[in-house]
């Protein structure tokens, strides 16, 4: 196909995909949703079980995966293994949200009839509140009933859309209801990047004897005899008399220094200190940490309090280390 030929295609395709989400936005089940979230929120005491077959479990699986990331315990159960044999993960105290585009999958109707015979509360993300699905449930989140986007009009896209928008929607007002934060996702993502990128710096930052740091009076003899023991740095700050960070001598100074024909052993380190030394707060993210490394093109951060008192130093390598980089 040429550009001419699959640009109307696509722009048709995103008109229409766009339309349906206006009309979800136009015909939202407000009333419901509320009270599916507020049940949640306040009254669920077991687990949110999602249920789903084809595409419609595809989004029920990732609504599942992500309500558990952001502190909704939940599990996605297939709903044709829960006829045979794995009906039991589901408890008394638990709520079943059933996601079914039709609200007419056969499959689902065991699922159906558990929750009815046991008394457990079924919530049902379809496009028809009088399908099998919508009639049982206790409460509906009703999506739009729209032509599918596809050029059959067959294959599941403008109905997946809708499905998971109203999975999204119910995942950030959980968000919201429960106050959901940042240390607390960082809880359930301790590995990879993006555990590894809502870590503090006050978690990864050497404290105490491990930071390198000399007064403003000091011989260059004293500099470079706490450079030696703390090489892995490669570098000290320097504080003033009330311990704050007025500057920092590196590496880089020495071989600046040298090069200027500088006697070092004749100087203090503040005639040769740089005196704009890269901080961070010991609250910041350790991402924040690594943009400064990165656009100051340094390998170590001090960290300051509020008084810009050293309280820690962190470098590029702790960071890799964390798996930021």
């Amino acid at each position: 196909m040429t550009n001419e030929e699959i640009l109307p295609l696509l722009k048709s395709v995103l008109k229409q995909e766009t339309d349906a989400i206006a009309q979800l936005e136009k015909t939202f089940p407000i009333e419901s949703f509320v009270k599916v979230v507020n049940y949640i929120t306040n009254e669920l005491t077991g687990k949110i079980v999602v249920t789903g077959l084809g595409k419609s479990g595809d989004v029920g699986k990732r609504l599942a995966n992500t309500l558990t990331s952001t502190g909704t315990r939940s599990v996605y159960l297939h709903c044709v293994e829960a006829s045979h044999g794995d009906m039991g993960i589901i408890a008394d105290d638990d709520l079943v949200i059933a996601i079914s585009n039709s609200g007419e999958t056969k499959e689902m109707s065991d699922v159906i009839n558990y929750t009815r015979r046991f008394g457990i509360k079924l919530v049902a993300i379809c496009a028809n509140p009088k399908s099998m699905l919508g009639s049982h449930a206790d409460i509906n989140l009703t999506i739009p009933d729209l032509p599918e986007a596809c050029l059959i009009g067959k294959a599941p896209t403008t109905s997946i859309i809708l499905l998971t928008t109203m999975a999204n929607l119910l995942i950030v007002a959980l968000e919201k209801a429960k106050d959901f934060t940042s240390d607390m996702y960082k809880n359930w993502h301790p590995h990879g990047k993006l555990g590894a990128s809502l870590l503090k710096v006050a978690e990864l930052m050497h404290v105490g004897d491990e930071v390198p740091v000399v007064n403003e009076n000091a011989s260059m003899t004293e500099v470079f005899d706490v450079m030696s023991k703390k090489v892995r740095f490669g570098c000290v700050g320097v504080v003033d008399n009330d311990g704050r960070l007025v500057g920092i001598f590196t590496d880089g100074d020495i071989r600046r220094r040298l090069s200027e024909g500088v006697n070092l052993m004749t100087k203090k380190v503040s005639e040769v200190m740089g005196k704009s030394p890269r901080t961070v707060p010991s609250n910041s993210l350790a991402a924040a940490a690594l943009l400064k490394i990165n656009e100051n093109k340094i390998q170590v951060l001090f960290v300051v309090d509020n008084d810009n008192k050293p309280v820690g130093i962190i470098g590029f390598h702790d960071l890799l280390k964390a798996g930021l980089v």
